[in-house]
């Protein structure tokens, strides 16, 4: 009887019985589920299903149904990898066991993360998949997976240079004794006359035995294990590469009449060598990793490690993974905050910086929200926590880089693909060169078939291939997080380069989100301080925005309001009231023809201020025109300069807005946008985007608000204004800390600096194999007399891995192509603190 398994899962989006009906009916139609039941009122699902069963196949069905299965993520340590070979195996095992819906393996960070279907897969399970396929595998946690990552290389990286020390100076000799004596001829005759060949011969298979089973053991106990398994990696080509070597030449040396006349040469100088350089290349490649992860180790560096928390009535100092929410803190001037929370006594400023890029502290008193990992000014606090662990905001950023860090774009699922056969093709190639050579090659053929075979092995190590892709990605999206841009979605960083026309709400993103006093344009015969005053005065008795707006500029101004006597609010027109024993009226043009007021050239500069996007009002006293006053939401500094960099990165720009027709269409005209769509609810600006995107081609989309979400969900790429709403920043795929459309620019630029990069990277990686293999298989031999040794095709083969992790930390480098006009006044942007530079 064929064996069942049964998952559990929660659903999203249904509403109705018929919702159950279409969710029922699309599961029962994935192959291998003999039965589902979907539960409406717990909102979830359940399957009975075979082992031919696949968890992607189930979440692909809710979702083309519009129902998408609520599924869990898991985040792993993965050990032993060295290739991209190693990447596809591992991907393999995890993929295999049942309920993982898919697997991203990062050979660059050297970690894994794992989607399953509901919470019924246990990570030791996937685990133990891993470490079964020969990669030790162990589940990671996010507050500490980059602190033990940066322990585990700096160990690791310390290591490999001992090794690599040690098999420098037992080489040296080995080196000098075989190559030396060819290069130098009086060299070779003074070994010849004191030593002998055979003692020399001898000596050289002592280091080189040494360099083999000491420091390069690493090859050979996981290289050939792999190639008995019939999973060969990069350690088996250079397990079998150096291994023949080192057995041709101990064969020559004790038992030369094996070998066919002629042949009796030894190798150990290619064996020790090939170790030895290999070893160079890890080492440098393991100090090149550590580098890449340093947005992660510079976001950790911000969290608190203890706080003052009380218990039993007293403060004591804990480590601040032992606060929960709801416990009560104190801060102490100077102390960076341990967690979110909302202060219930005590005042001071906050240096909020790292989440903002605000350079001005911001005030805190009772009832204000404070955000752990910033830092304390000159005053004490108590607070009470509200998000500890990994909910609190700053575990959120870190957990959106990670996840960005170790994503999987499109064009790396065709380099696995590749590298998955690459490994076992290159040693059929290697095969069929050492074949080739003993038919068709001049004598010794034995010694040129071993030597063409040899360098074939060595020189083929997709390593460079495996890093080409994670390192670029993981540099490119920890450059953009110090520059206050945050990838949520992986992929977004290949969307976004690919991305035609950038659409822009208006509200909050274009504009600063809030009605300000603009003008104020005074009639002869007033002074516009006691104009504003009165104007205040009669406007604080209202709640409207604007008339907040007009309040707020007079108290900017320092004025004091005086009393209102008989206010009154006229609907449709404005209000008015006796402020200082005089008759004062606020409103629009109508209120002032009812009332009997001249306007005269007051109406064409009115009509001047509408046409700009702004509203304007006309205020009396005592009968007589006083001033024309304007008040819109105004445009954000550095909007116009970010919009000029959008053209001239040869990008479309478009608005979306619920605003109406003529605001837009002013605001529009100021900044040169292309194309504008106004007067339209969140369902409209999904259509928009359609449009746009059918017209032109890949659109991303900027909000702020809980009606951009739709907007944001629906473009190719959804950038949310980080100032904004969580919904609308949860439902985007690039996040932006500060507010300021610099940080869009900053953002495309990353992604187009990012993607080139991978593209050197994998150009250069796959010219490198195309190119080297034919000339280490001896191709070019009968034409130009090209023969690559073993040691050259080892130091050629470090060197190509060195070659692409060093051009992605050229990423590091990249300066802002706008920058942000919310940075500190020091230059350092959001989410990296001076400290940690």
């Amino acid at each position: 009887m064929e064996q069942k398994t049964s998952y559990s899962f929660g659903i999203d989006g249904m509403s109705c019985a018929s919702c159950v009906g279409r969710v029922e009916k699309a599961l029962n139609a994935v192959s291998g589920v003999s039965s589902a039941e979907v539960n409406l009122a717990a909102e979830s699902g359940r399957i009975e299903a075979d082992t031919s069963l696949k968890a992607a196949d189930v979440a692909a069905a809710l979702d083309a149904t519009g129902y998408p299965a609520r599924t869990s993520t898991f985040r792993f340590a993965i050990e032993n990898m060295t290739c991209a070979s190693c990447v596809g195996r591992v991907e393999k095992a995890l993929l295999a066991v049942p309920g993982v819906v898919a697997a991203t393996v990062n050979l660059a960070n050297e970690q894994a993360t794992i989607e399953v279907l509901g919470a019924d897969v246990a990570p030791e399970t996937i685990a133990q998949a891993g470490t079964n396929a020969g990669y030790p595998t162990r589940v990671v946690d996010d507050g500490r997976a980059a602190e033990d990552t940066t322990a585990r290389k700096t160990a690791e990286s310390a290591h490999l240079r001992r090794m690599t020390l040690i098999a420098a100076v037992l080489t040296a000799p080995v080196f000098l004794m075989e190559m030396g004596g060819h290069a130098i001829p009086a060299l070779h005759h003074w070994i010849m006359a004191t030593l002998g060949q055979t003692t020399s011969w001898s000596i050289q298979f002592v280091l080189t035995t040494l360099v083999m089973v000491w420091p390069g053991r690493v090859f050979y106990q996981k290289g050939f294990p792999a190639l008995f398994k019939g999973a060969p990696d990069m350690n088996a080509l250079v397990a079998v590469g150096s291994g023949a070597a080192w057995a041709f030449s101990t064969v020559a040396l004790f038992a030369p009449a094996l070998l066919p006349e002629g042949t009796r040469v030894v190798y150990f100088e290619a064996a020790a060598v090939i170790v030895t350089l290999i070893l160079l290349g890890r080492s440098l490649e393991a100090r090149a990793k550590g580098r890449t992860g340093e947005a992660i180790r510079k976001l950790m560096t911000l969290q608190a490690k203890t706080a003052r928390v009380e218990r039993n009535g007293a403060f004591v100092e804990l480590p601040v993974e032992d606060i929960v929410a709801g416990d009560v803190l104190q801060v102490r001037p100077g102390e960076k905050i341990p967690v979110d929370g909302v202060v219930t006594q005590g005042s001071s400023f906050v240096d909020e910086s790292m989440i903002t890029g605000e350079p001005v502290p911001v005030e805190k008193t009772t009832r204000a929200k404070i955000v752990g990992g910033t830092v304390n000014g000159t005053g004490a606090l108590t607070f009470k926590a509200t998000h500890v662990g990994r909910d609190t905001m700053l575990a959120q950023i870190i957990r959106m880089v990670e996840d960005a860090q170790g994503a999987k774009l499109p064009i790396h699922d065709l380099v696995n693909r590749i590298t998955l056969w690459f490994v076992p093709a290159v040693m059929a190639v290697a095969l069929l060169t050492f074949l080739s050579w003993l038919v068709f090659g001049p004598s010794p053929t034995l010694g040129y078939a071993l030597v063409a075979a040899v360098a074939v092995l060595i020189i083929a190590c997709p390593c460079a291939m495996g890093l080409a892709t994670p390192t670029s990605i993981m540099v490119g999206t920890g450059r953009a997080a110090e520059l206050g841009v945050l990838f949520r979605q992986g992929d977004a960083l290949q969307s976004l380069h690919d991305v035609k026309t950038v659409a822009l709400d208006k509200t909050g993103t274009l504009t600063e989100g809030r009605p300000e006093l603009t003008d104020l344009i005074v009639s002869d015969g007033f002074e516009s301080a006691a104009v504003l005053r009165s104007v205040a005065a009669l406007e604080a008795s209202s709640e409207h925005p604007i008339a907040q707006a007009i309040v707020r500029k007079a108290r900017l101004e320092g004025l004091e309001l005086p009393p209102v006597v008989d206010f009154q609010s006229i609907t449709g027109y404005g209000i008015s009231g006796r402020v200082d024993d005089k008759s004062v009226l606020v409103g629009a043009d109508r209120l002032m023809t009812r009332e009997s007021v001249a306007l005269e050239d007051a109406k064409t500069t009115g009509d001047g201020l509408g046409q700009e996007g702004k509203t304007p009002l006309y205020v009396a006293i005592d009968g007589q025109l006083a001033a024309v006053i304007a008040v819109s939401d105004p445009i954000k500094q550095g909007t116009p300069e970010a919009i000029a960099a959008l053209h001239e990165l040869g990008l479309q720009v478009a608005m979306i807005t619920g605003d109406n027709q003529g605001t837009a269409d002013a605001i529009a005209r100021r900044l040169g946008i292309d194309t504008v769509v106004a007067e339209v609810l969140p369902e409209g600006k999904v259509t928009a985007i359609e449009h746009l995107s059918q017209a032109d081609g890949p659109v991303a989309f900027v909000g702020d608000g809980i009606n951009d979400a739709p907007a944001l969900a629906r473009a190719d790429v959804g950038i949310a204004i980080g100032t904004g709403t969580d919904v609308a920043i949860e439902a985007a795929d690039v996040v932006l800390m500060s507010g300021d459309l610099a940080g869009v620019v900053n953002a495309i630029n990353v992604s187009q600096r990012t993607m080139t990069n991978i593209r050197q990277n994998l150009f250069w990686a796959f010219s490198y194999n195309g190119l080297l293999i034919p000339v280490a298989a001896g191709v070019f031999y009968p034409l130009f007399g090209w023969l690559l040794s073993p040691a050259l095709a080892a130091g050629a083969m470090a060197l190509s891995s060195v070659f692409v992790l060093a051009n992605a930390l050229r990423l590091r480098w990249i300066t802002p192509a706008l920058r942000d006009h919310t940075k500190t006044e020091t230059g350092q942007q959001a989410l990296v603190p001076a400290a940690a530079q």
